[in-house]
C-alpha cells in the first residue's frame, strides 16, 4: 500500500527556549523567514525564540508566532525533499501554520495574525478569572455530561479540546473547573488535571477575542488551497479559501475536535502522519487515536539526527 501523509502543526505548549536556533543557523532560507518574521511584528522574535527568558517566550503573544515561525521553518526543509502529503491539519494555533503550508495565508500575514490573536485571548479574560484542565482516562461523553452539571446555570464550563480518545480538556470560569476537578475525583471518574494556562482557550469566554480576530480576518487576502487542510471546528476540510475568515473565528470558542480530525484523514485514506514543528505531542496523541497509521519524524526525512 502506497503512503498518504497526514502533516501536523503543533499548537501552544510546544515551545521551548532555543526552539528553531540550529534551523536557523545551518540555513539561509530559514534565516529569511525570522528576519521577514521580525519584520512583521516589528520586535525581535528571533531573541526571544533562542535566548528567551522562558516567561517571555510563554507569553501568548509570543508563543503564537514562535511556533508558527519554527513549524514553517522545518515545512520549508521539508518541500526540498519533495514529500507529497495529502491532508494538512494543525491543533489550534497550528492550523494557522497548515494554512500557510497551504498557501491560504501569506507567512507575513499569519504572523502578524497569530500575534494579534494571541494578545486578544490574552485580554479578553482577566486573570484568575478562567481556566483549563485535562482529564484522562475518561471518554468524552462523560466530560461533557460533567460540564453540563457542573456549569448549569452557573457560567462557562465546556470541553476545549477533544485531544485523544481518553483525553478531554476542559475550560471555563475558574471556580466551576475547580469544582469540575473535585467533583470527578470524588467519583473516580478519569484523572483531571488543572493547566498551567494563561487563559481559557477555546471557550465561550474568549468571545470578545473572537470578534476582535474577525476584524483583523477581515482585511486579509485568501490564497487558493494547493493542499487540503482540516478545520478544528468541523473536523472536515476547510471547503474554500471563502470560508477559512468564518472558521478561524469559530475556531476561538469551539472546540479543537482533534480526535475527529485525525478519524477523518485516515478514513481519506491517510496512513502516515509528520509533525511539522516543535515537540511530538500529535505524533503521540495520533498513536492513541489510531495505531495503525504510521508515525514518521522529521530527522528520518531530512536525514539528521
Amino acid at each position: 500500500m502506497s503512503e498518504c501523509l497526514i502533516c501536523v502543526f503543533p499548537g501552544q505548549g510546544s515551545q521551548f527556549v532555543g526552539m528553531g536556533q540550529d534551523l536557523y543557523e545551518a540555513d539561509a532560507e530559514v534565516r529569511a523567514l525570522y528576519e521577514a518574521a521580525n519584520e512583521a511584528l516589528g520586535y525581535d522574535l528571533k531573541q526571544i525564540c533562542f535566548e528567551g527568558p522562558e516567561e517571555t517566550l510563554r507569553l501568548t503573544q509570543h508563543t503564537q508566532p514562535a511556533i508558527l515561525v519554527h513549524s514553517l521553518a522545518v515545512w520549508t526543509q521539508l518541500r526540498r525533499h519533495a514529500i507529497q502529503p495529502a491532508l494538512l491539519a494543525g491543533h489550534s494555533l497550528g492550523e494557522y501554520s497548515a494554512l500557510v503550508a497551504a498557501g491560504v495565508l501569506a507567512f507575513a500575514d499569519a504572523v502578524r495574525l497569530v500575534h494579534q490573536r494571541g494578545t486578544f485571548m490574552q485580554q479578553a479574560v482577566p486573570p484568575g478569572e478562567g481556566s483549563m484542565a485535562a482529564m484522562t482516562r475518561a471518554a468524552r461523553e462523560d466530560v461533557g455530561a460533567l460540564c453540563g452539571e457542573v456549569g448549569a446555570g452557573k457560567g462557562v464550563l465546556q470541553p476545549a479540546n477533544y485531544n485523544s480518545p481518553e483525553q478531554t480538556v476542559i475550560a471555563g470560569h475558574t471556580p466551576l473547573v475547580q469544582e469540575a476537578v473535585e467533583v470527578a475525583k470524588a467519583r473516580r471518574l478519569g484523572r483531571l488535571v488543572l493547566l498551567n494556562v494563561s487563559a481559557p482557550f477555546h471557550c465561550a469566554l474568549l468571545q470578545p477575542a473572537a470578534l476582535q480576530l474577525d476584524a483583523v480576518l477581515a482585511e486579509i487576502p485568501y490564497g487558493a488551497f494547493t493542499y487540503p487542510v482540516i478545520s478544528n471546528v468541523t473536523a472536515e476540510l476547510h471547503p474554500s479559501p471563502q470560508e477559512v475568515r468564518r472558521l478561524l473565528v469559530e475556531q476561538v470558542t469551539s472546540p479543537v475536535r482533534w480526535v475527529d480530525s485525525m478519524q477523518y484523514a485516515v478514513a481519506q485514506g491517510g496512513n502516515a502522519l509528520l509533525e511539522v514543528g516543535p515537540g511530538n505531542v500529535l505524533s503521540g496523541l495520533m498513536r492513541r487515536i489510531d495505531r495503525e497509521v504510521v508515525v514518521r519524524s522529521v530527522d528520518e526525512i531530512l536525514g539528521s539526527g
